[in-house]
This record gives structure tokens, C-alpha cells and sequence, in this order.
């Protein structure tokens, strides 16, 4: 998979822009600020419907404008498909594939993107949100339907969450609690399967991590992830004594029946919580994942350069994945200001290590920051507009 063009409207600081690209790597180069992370930005919002640097949407739209547009001509498996999303700031956002509207949610589907940027040290340093959100992203790229067990968690935990409320007002005792028995089936149900598939998801994910972490240090730092799970814990609002579960080790198989009766036992242990608080306190929602090298949490114990190095693998992986599993060949890779981070070894060693994929975006404010430029189409941005574009 690769993109032949991208086109935008009132996106960020870009009124107007529209870029060619090539097939095998390309480079944005700009000083900071004009605008060459805004243009991977479009693009990793198409498979992802989401920014990596801010949480709503309104924030992409050019000032004084009510909507932006993102469009890219895609090209894979022989097709061309025209993939486009119109974001609005007081309304919801839209979406086409071939000039046929369809529903935003599906966008993903067309277009499979990785991208690794500074702010994904977040993963490590940040909180728990993070890291599901990464997770969940991954989740859809790999299997799209996700989209939509998602979507129907998210909803019915808000319906679940009204409940709670309304019986915490109520009074448990003036109000008959088998609505809530209804809802608590369903959450189950969807909340298992979007545990199960996380930890099936990581699991996978676990020797792709470990070679791309050798391949960009040069050791075995022994990298993992471990599940801190809601359902295990005894007190979900910290669950501080839940187990962590290795879920890279080939010993882990979830079982849906197991964590289905998990889930089911946690609920009925906090019901009362959960009604007191008004909250959902159980589910994939508040679960945790922890990063680790050499069998302690990357979070506290590691120095800048092994979480650096553990993201950027973990992003590497992640595309490695992807194209071991798609049916629409790789898919783009794309590296936001990522080699100015790096000692001239491991540039080195990342640019081996991408040098075969369809199509890679990078982008730098200083083009000598970027080994085997030579090999590269040159895009250069300045004040949001495409000032030259050229092959080295």
C-alpha cells in the first residue's frame, strides 16, 4: 500500500496543499513550525480517526474555517482508492471512499498507517489512557471489525454509566435492579472480547517487539508488556493487586470462557461500588498494559534512550505485524522528527531496518539528520505551503 497524493483543505496551518509522493521513502524537511508534522498528521488520522497530538478534532481545522479536509489517492493490490474524511467543528464528521459516502468509522479499513513520533513517549511516561488507545488503534488496523466492538462498548458503557447514576440517586432500595442486569450482560460480552483480543494482539506482537528492539539497540534487553487486568483486581479503582500478566511469553493463550467468568464475578463483587461511585469500575476500559526491559517497568527504571529505543520498536513491530497479517501489503510507515533523537549508530540501524517497506514518511527540520537522503524524494515545506519538491 502507498499513497500517490494527499490533498488537504483548511487543515492546520494549510489554506490549500496537495503533494505527490513516491514509492520507497520520502522526506518532509522544514524548520519547526511550518507545517511538515501537519501533513503526516492528515494522513495517520485516515487510519486511525484520531491525532497523536491532540484529543478533539476541532483542533485540526484551520483557524476561521468550520471544516477541514483530508483526502489521499490511494494506490494497492493493482487499485486506486480515493479515500477522504471531511472533519467539522460543530457537526459530525463525514467521510467518502471513491466519492461514495460511507461512515467514518469504516476509513480505517481502506488505509493502514504507523506512525512513531516524540509524543509517543507517552506510551511509557504518561498514563494508562495512552496505552489503550494504542492498543485499541492497533487493534482496528489489524482486524477493522474492532471498529465497531468498540464503538458498541463506548456506548453501552455510557448507557451503563446513566444507569448507575440514575440508581445512585434512586436509591437502590426504590429501584429494581434488572435493567442493570441487562446491561451487565452485554458489557460482558463485548468487554471479553475486546480483552481477549488485546492480549491475542500482544501476544503476537511479542517477537516482532524483541527483533526491532535488537535491531535498533544491538541487545537483548528481554522487552515486554504485561496486563494489569480490572476484572483480577479487588479494588478496581486502583487495582494495585492485580496481577500482571505477561502477555509476550508463548505460555499465554486467552481463553474467552475464563475471562467471560472474570468479568462476571467482578462485576457482581463491586456492583455496590460501582452504584455508590456511578461509574463503571470493571472492564477493558480501565485496564493498564506495562512496558518492561530486562524485568523492570520501562516507567521509573528506564534511561531516555531505552524508552526511546522501546517505542520506536514497538511502533516497528507494530507495522511488522501488519504486514505479516494484511492482505494490502505494508503499511506506510512514518517517522515525525524521530532520527534528530537518535546517536548516528541507531539512525544508522533504524534506516536499515525501514529500507524495505512499500512507502516511509519522514520528517526533519534538518535533511543531514536523515541517512540515505540521496535515496529520497525531498519535500520542502515552508509556512504551510510546498515551497519544493524534488528528487536528491
Amino acid at each position: 500500500m502507498r499513497v500517490a497524493r494527499l490533498s488537504l483543505s483548511d487543515f492546520r496551518n494549510y489554506e490549500r496543499a496537495e503533494v505527490d509522493l513516491d514509492p520507497g521513502q520520502n522526506l518532509f524537511v522544514g524548520f519547526n513550525g511550518q507545517g511538515k508534522t501537519n501533513l503526516v498528521e492528515a494522513l495517520s488520522y485516515l487510519s486511525t480517526l484520531g491525532s497523536h497530538r491532540v484529543s478533539h478534532d476541532s483542533a485540526m481545522i484551520r483557524q476561521g474555517a468550520d471544516a477541514a479536509v483530508v483526502r489521499a489517492l490511494l494506490e494497492y493490490n493493482g487499485r486506486e482508492i480515493v479515500v477522504e474524511v471531511e472533519i467539522n467543528r460543530n457537526s459530525a464528521n463525514r467521510a467518502q471512499i471513491n466519492r461514495s459516502v460511507t461512515r467514518v468509522r469504516d476509513v480505517p479499513k481502506y488505509f493502514s498507517s504507523v506512525l512513531f513520533a516524540p509524543e509517543d513517549l507517552a506510551l511509557i511516561r504518561g498514563g494508562p489512557a495512552g496505552r489503550r488507545r494504542f492498543a485499541d488503534e492497533l487493534l482496528v488496523l489489524h482486524r477493522p471489525r474492532f471498529s465497531s466492538v468498540l464503538a458498541d462498548y463506548d456506548r453501552i458503557i455510557r448507557q451503563r454509566n446513566t444507569l448507575l447514576k440514575s440508581l445512585r440517586t434512586a436509591g437502590r432500595k426504590n429501584v429494581s435492579l434488572d435493567v442493570l442486569d441487562v446491561w451487565d450482560e452485554r458489557l460482558v460480552d463485548l468487554g471479553s472480547e475486546i480483552i481477549d483480543a488485546r492480549l491475542s494482539l500482544f501476544h503476537q506482537l511479542g517477537h516482532p517487539l524483541a527483533e526491532a528492539y535488537f535491531t535498533i539497540v544491538g541487545e537483548d534487553h528481554g522487552p515486554n508488556i504485561r496486563a494489569r487486568l480490572s476484572v483480577d483486581s479487588n479494588d478496581p479503582e486502583s487495582f494495585e493487586d492485580a496481577p500482571q500478566l505477561s502477555i509476550v511469553e508463548e505460555t499465554v493463550a486467552p481463553e474467552k470462557s475464563s475471562t467471560h467468568s472474570r468479568f462476571t464475578a467482578a462485576l457482581e463483587r463491586n456492583r455496590s461500588r460501582e452504584i455508590d461511585r456511578g461509574v463503571t469500575l470493571v472492564g477493558p476500559h480501565r485496564d493498564d498494559f506495562v512496558f518492561s526491559l530486562n524485568g523492570l517497568p520501562t516507567k521509573g527504571y528506564a534511561s531516555h534512550g531505552e524508552s526511546w529505543s522501546f517505542v520506536l520498536a514497538l511502533r516497528l513491530a507494530s507495522a511488522e505485524l501488519l504486514r505479516r497479517s494484511g492482505s494490502s501489503g505494508d503499511p506506510v510507515l512514518i517517522l515525525d522528527d524521530v532520527f534528530a533523537e537518535l546517536d548516528e549508530v541507531r539512525r544508522s540501524r533504524l534506516a536499515t531496518a525501514i529500507a524495505d517497506y512499500e512507502q516511509v514518511l519522514v520528517t526533519a527540520a534538518v535533511s543531514d539528520d536523515v541517512p540515505l537522503i540521496s535515496t529520497m524524494r525531498v519535500v520542502q515545506i515552508v509556512g504551510g505551503t510546498i515551497a519544493e519538491d524534488r528528487h536528491e
